[in-house]
């Protein structure tokens, strides 16, 4: 070993792997990507709580994996080591609306194309991502979705209400139906007629019927 080979080190040699130019350009492109996918969720989402956070952890997640593609471009056994390192990660974060999925692989996706230097194909396919997305999931169903919960005292009034209701809405479809002595409920899927909710007034007032609650829902019934 000579003395030129102690102040060798593999750490300081990897410095200059990847240009600071690369590093820059590379970020800035994810950040401006990962951005645009937060703008399509923003606006796309139609969900109950939105989650900013999430929003911002697409930003994240797009520069993220930037990085990481970076570095494993630079040296194979790096990318080697790191498939090893990724493989015992595991996310405990439930997923709650099936979309976020896809969002989730856009920026990672996006990321992985941008830091192998396919920016073409990162712009074209993003843009093409995000017009998908915006025209499916902002279409909306006519039909105005709803639930109604109704509580009768008895077989006559639950007779009359669900009379009144098919007359002031398009379709009805009993859900459930719990029965005790005394009192029954209902939970129906309606499609309304217009957006008017007036009707659920006027079915609280009809005699035996306690109470008529309206709920809007995304149209997915768990039952």
């Amino acid at each position: 070993m000579t003395f030129s080979d102690i102040f060798k080190s593999s750490f300081l040699e990897n410095v200059a792997a990847v240009s600071i130019l690369d590093m820059a350009l590379a970020l800035i492109l994810a950040f401006g990507l990962g951005l645009f996918i937060f703008l399509i969720y923003k606006k796309t989402y139609c969900g109950v709580m939105y989650s900013s956070s999430f929003g911002v952890t697409l930003v994240a997640l797009t520069m993220i994996t930037t990085l990481v593609i970076l570095a494993v471009t630079s040296n194979v056994v790096l990318s080697l080591g790191m498939v090893g390192a990724l493989s015992i990660v595991r996310f405990r974060t439930a997923i709650k609306e099936p979309l976020d999925i896809a969002f989730l692989f856009w920026a990672i996706a996006g990321g992985i194309v941008l830091a192998a230097g396919m920016l073409p194909l990162a712009i074209f396919g993003s843009v093409l991502i995000g017009v998908i997305i915006l025209i499916f999931a902002n279409r909306r169903d006519m039909s105005n979705p709803y639930i109604v919960v109704l509580r009768c005292d008895g077989h006559d009034s639950e007779a009359k209400a669900l009379e009144f209701l098919g007359a002031r809405v398009r379709k009805y479809t009993v859900k459930s139906k719990t029965a005790q002595r005394g009192l029954v409920e209902l939970n129906l899927d309606i499609r309304m007629k217009d957006d008017n909710t007036d009707f659920v007034n006027e079915l609280s007032e009809i005699g035996g019927v306690e109470s008529a609650v309206l709920v809007s829902y995304n149209g997915d019934y768990m039952g």
